[in-house]
């Protein structure tokens, strides 16, 4: 009969890098859309007529 042996420090490693922990490839694709998502909703606000003379009032009053 052999007797058990320990795992490993890789085989240990690996058994915690497996848990539930951390995201999965689909949750980081899922993550990835939405962050896309927001900043072309931003690009989008940002660009308005009205955004951008906001600003650029803003601007020149900070700089006068």
């Amino acid at each position: 009969m052999k007797g058990v042996t320990k795992p490993s420090w890789g085989g240990r490693f690996a058994s915690r890098m497996r848990g539930e922990r951390g995201m999965s490839t689909a949750e980081y694709a899922v993550g990835t859309l939405a962050a896309v998502a927001f900043a072309g909703v931003l690009l989008k606000v940002l660009t308005s007529g009205t955004v951008q003379s906001a600003l650029s009032g803003l601007i020149e009053r900070a700089l006068s």
